[in-house]
């Protein structure tokens, strides 16, 4: 693909991903919460590398293993966070910053500006791995590509291991270095997830400019991570 090709799927994507926000959003209308937008993060990545694998004329195996790997993280996280959304009702974190943010103005508007909008941007911009990866035909998946490949499989199972807890960990004093890591296992599944797709695709050119990606990503959790308290553990965020 030309560069201005990639540039189109770059927009194409980045507009499907803000329609699909807009969308949910006017369904929050109706369901009264936005707690469900949680689960909407990762099935819009799995989205975006789906229609990346439709219109893209890349490696087939590298095409493969991106859409695969993406879409088996995504799916159990999606059904999670839904479920748990059904369960709770309206997110509290969410309620308690939109009524702040509107302050007399139109409620909805602030939800669609301040969560769904930005929500939909970030997805694309941490999902560039499973995009950019899927340009190029040549090379092959190589050796780093493999090993991308069991350091997301590797990251699924942290993940999946880490969703399990029935209970928070318990808040005790700030822990520095990896404590802080451990004490949320799920973020380090995430972590390695994402460097594995991003790895994937570094073996093509268009997929080096993907660490952007993972590099946000990691810098997000590394925030929720040194700033946790009792009430996130509480809400379950």
């Amino acid at each position: 693909m030309t560069l201005v090709e990639i540039a189109g799927l770059l927009a194409l994507n980045l507009m499907l991903s803000l329609a699909t926000m807009t969308g949910l959003w006017a369904l929050s209308r109706r369901w009264s919460g936005v707690g469900f937008i949680d689960a909407a993060w990762p099935a819009t990545m799995a989205l975006l590398a789906g229609v990346s694998f439709l219109v893209t004329d890349g490696d087939p195996m590298r095409k493969g293993l991106l859409l695969w790997l993406v879409v088996i993280w995504a799916a159990p996280q999606a059904w999670r966070r839904l479920s748990r959304a059904a369960r709770a009702g309206a997110d509290a974190r969410y309620a308690a910053v939109a009524e702040r943010a509107a302050a007399g103005r139109n409620r909805s508007r602030v939800e669609l500006l301040l969560f769904f909008l930005p929500q939909g941007a970030l997805a694309w911009l941490v999902a560039l791995p499973v995009q950019l990866g899927q340009v190029d035909f040549i090379p092959a998946v190589g050796w780093l590509g493999w090993t991308g490949a069991v350091l997301a499989v590797a990251g699924i199972a942290l993940e999946g291991l880490g969703s399990l807890k029935t209970h928070p960990a318990p808040v005790a004093a700030p822990a520095g270095g990896m404590r802080r890591w451990l004490r949320r296992p799920e973020y380090l599944g995430d972590l390695a997830v994402w460097w594995g797709l991003l790895l994937i695709a570094a073996e093509t050119a268009p997929g080096q400019a993907a660490i952007i990606g993972p590099v946000f990503l990691t810098f997000v959790l590394a925030h929720w991570a040194k700033t946790e308290n009792p009430r996130r553990e509480r809400d379950g965020g």
